[in-house]
């Protein structure tokens, strides 16, 4: 049995999806692509150049003008890969919580979305690749050859974005978390364009009661029972 060459995993925030693709492409020794990371991106340059997420044709502008790369790490502070803006590296400003609250208008513009999918799907034909977001089995690979859905309940998700935000030291409240969080469930799964919801032949798993562990050990399951971690 030869190993699936594009593995596709989407779920809503906080699922464990980029963690466990992470760990996946590692153990593959595949390229690791969390495509939230390019709407994020402009979310974060749409902010600093003070353009409204509301402008829909601004953003959607934007979108098509500005180059956003992702990249392997070239540091050991913890991040999972190189994200450039117009060759600034933004990897850890777009970790903050005023992108958290306006990624999901600004990802559910169309045209936005049809910038940024195309360079994706670019990326993810090439093969030897674990795509993470919120529409990569429905969308942008929905050939891809194995399509994992990771799912939790929202107070699960909402401590655990909770914690990894205080790790950083970000003064936030649980309840905070949660309402932006419950608010931006409510856009994604209701866009007009790609909204978030299982591929129908994706593998759905629910990781409320497993740690990483875990679930990594399920989706290895389910594409070659002698996966081993690359060393």
């Amino acid at each position: 049995m030869s190993l699936p060459k594009i593995i596709a995993i989407d779920g809503p925030a906080a699922s464990g999806k980029s963690t466990l693709g992470r760990r996946l492409a590692e153990a593959l020794g595949y390229l690791f692509f969390d495509t939230g990371v390019m709407y994020r991106a402009l979310t974060w340059l749409a902010l600093q150049q003070g353009i409204p997420v509301g402008d829909e044709k601004a953003i959607t502008d934007l979108a098509e003008k500005t180059p956003i790369d992702v990249r392997p790490p070239s540091k050991r502070d913890g991040r999972m890969y190189d994200i450039f803006v117009a060759g600034q590296d933004v990897t850890w400003k777009i970790r903050n919580r005023e992108v958290d609250d306006h990624v999901s208008i600004v990802s559910a513009y169309p045209g936005v979305r049809k910038a940024l999918s195309a360079l994706q799907r670019q990326i993810g034909l090439r093969g030897n690749v674990v795509m993470v977001g919120r529409d990569i089995g429905t969308v942008v690979l929905p050939e891809a050859d194995i399509k994992i859905y990771l799912e939790a309940s929202l107070d699960v998700r909402a401590q655990r974005r909770y914690l990894e935000f205080k790790a950083r030291g970000k003064d936030v409240t649980l309840d905070e978390i949660r309402e932006g969080m419950l608010a931006r469930d409510h856009i994604d799964s209701t866009r007009p364009i790609a909204p978030l919801h299982p591929a129908q032949d994706a593998i759905i798993i629910n990781s409320d009661a497993l740690d990483i562990a875990q679930v990594l050990e399920q989706v290895k399951t389910q594409i070659q029972p002698d996966i081993t971690e690359s060393q």
